[in-house]
């Protein structure tokens, strides 16, 4: 194949993995978040455990995201 070829499905992959990525996170974030305001309203003396766990589910997801777009970048880029 062209080289050149190549390169365009390389950039239009790692294109591709970053969008994935990004949506993924968020629609994730979106889960916690539901699930956190569905538990708080369930569950209103509960509200500070429930918060405290929710940010620290979404950081995770946050960071693993960051992870996978900067490969996704990385693959267009190398």
């Amino acid at each position: 194949m062209n080289f050149m070829l190549l390169d365009a499905l390389a950039n239009a992959g790692g294109a591709v993995g970053a969008g994935l990525a990004a949506v993924g996170a968020g629609i994730g974030i979106g889960q916690i978040g539901k699930g956190a305001v569905e538990a708080i309203a369930r569950q209103p003396e509960a509200s500070n455990d429930i918060r405290a766990n929710m940010i620290l589910a979404a950081a995770l997801v946050e960071g693993a995201a960051l992870f996978a777009i900067i490969i996704g970048f990385l693959a267009m880029v190398l």
